[in-house]
């Protein structure tokens, strides 16, 4: 692993036009399909496989594995739904990938599609992005115009349909399943599985459901080959990913690099924490996951690293706070926000959410009550492993972490009544926490 930074997704970000078609072949595009299309499905699939590359939506399933489990062609269609509902507090790389650089996605759309037999692919967009939606129209209309989609793609037989649709701007259709069911038609709930996607998915369909980042990836591996991905990252967490840096950082993006670098590292590529302050605690995959502090710096941000040390790597959205913020209210922020946005088909992350919510508003109130220590602890107990689908699981993640590295931090709302960070801040608490 090098702590040097890697651009290869996000290279062709700052290229003028970097989103037209004729800017995308000048930077070598689409040469990695007349490639693939000059092999076998199933070598495609297996080079994908064999690559180590690994689910950039957070989960960090094995892709190629996950192509693998769809049964057997019987004739019928099979699907790809790219995962495109980016919507997690702190998530930012994927809408800059497809604004930047659309025709990326759509080449590793198109290979994917080749690899696992489907002719009827689909970008599951979140709606409010209104010029993300357009920009991808319009690159799907110039691959279409030049042969990369529809019939016979470049001569070789293989047809594909590419099909951009807009949801309703809902967290929960960030769960496949739930997604899958927004794509049909009908309101976005996770499904009951087994049956998992690659047997039944779309339309009762074999589906494979992958992330944009996992897709656009597609195209470098196909290209360059697996022993080229596998010669970066870790042994267990091969290739490059983009680590989205918010927060209280000097120069917050998107950093591009090897998976296994450290917290430290990039903090230091992105100038470090903002002057005259101390880095407080930081969210290693978006609010869903534990948080860390400075004792998890070194920590290699590569999958398996960072679930032994506590938290999950999940899509990289790594947010920094320093010693200004208090942790109550921004925990309290993201239980808003799992609360809100909670589809209410099972009972422990509906009333559980909602529950924390009500306290976590209370305490920063000024009006906690010491009793409110055990009640944020047993909730947590209620909804995780208990949920329908890892909503539910993630929800939690902060409030039990913080907890477990800031309960001092409650004790003291609850003892004194106000925010010691900010005592006006319970001002602005008083009436939704009536």
């Amino acid at each position: 692993m090098t702590d040097t930074l890697t651009p290869l997704l996000t290279s062709r970000w700052g290229n003028p036009d970097s989103w037209t078609l004729q800017a995308y072949l000048k930077a070598g595009g689409y040469e990695a399909l007349k490639k693939a299309l000059s092999q076998d499905a199933a070598d495609v699939l297996n080079n994908v496989k064999d690559s180590g590359l690994r689910g950039r939506g957070g989960a960090g399933f094995p892709t190629g594995t996950k192509w693998s489990f769809l049964p057997p062609p019987d004739g019928g269609p099979r699907y790809l739904v790219v995962n495109a509902d980016e919507s997690e507090p702190g998530t930012c790389k994927d809408i800059p990938l497809m604004m930047a650089d659309p025709h990326q996605l759509i080449e590793g759309a198109i290979i994917t599609s080749y690899a696992i037999g489907c002719h009827h692919a689909f970008i599951y967009l979140r709606g409010e992005v209104v010029h993300v939606y357009r920009r991808l129209l319009g690159a799907v209309a110039e691959a279409k115009k030049a042969g990369y989609l529809g019939k016979d793609i470049l001569g070789s037989g293989f047809d594909l349909e590419l099909t951009v649709h807009a949801g309703a701007g809902a967290y929960i259709c960030g769960e496949e399943t739930a997604l899958l069911d927004s794509l049909e038609g009908r309101r976005g709930q996770p499904r009951l599985k087994p049956p998992f996607p690659a047997v039944a998915g779309l339309y009762a369909r074999p589906t494979v459901v992958n992330n944009v980042e996992s897709i656009a990836s597609v195209p470098w591996i196909t290209l360059n080959g697996q022993e080229w991905w596998k010669s970066m990252g870790t042994e267990k967490s091969t290739g490059v990913a983009i680590y989205s840096l918010s927060g209280h950082v000097q120069q917050p993006g998107q950093y591009e690099a090897p998976l296994g670098i450290t917290m430290r590292q990039l903090i230091d590529l992105a100038g470090g924490i903002r002057a005259g302050h101390e880095l407080k605690f930081w969210m290693p995959g978006g609010s869903s996951t534990a948080m860390f502090t400075q004792e998890q710096l070194d920590v290699p941000l590569d999958y398996d690293s960072v679930v032994a040390a506590g938290s999950m790597l999940g899509t990289r959205a790594l947010q920094v706070f320093d010693d200004s913020v208090c942790v109550v209210r921004a925990v309290s922020r993201w239980m808003d926000f799992y609360a809100h946005e909670s589809c209410g088909k099972c009972t422990p992350c509906r009333e559980g959410t909602f529950w924390l919510r009500s306290v976590l508003r209370r305490i920063e109130a000024g009006r906690g009550k010491p009793e409110d220590m055990q009640i944020l602890e047993d909730i947590p107990k209620s909804i995780v492993g208990k949920a329908f689908c890892p909503l539910g699981d993630g929800a939690p993640s902060s409030l039990v972490s913080s907890l477990k590295y800031f309960r001092a931090e409650y004790e003291d709302h609850i003892e004194n009544g106000r925010c010691p960070f900010d005592p006006k801040a319970a001002y602005l608490f008083k009436e939704v926490a009536a």
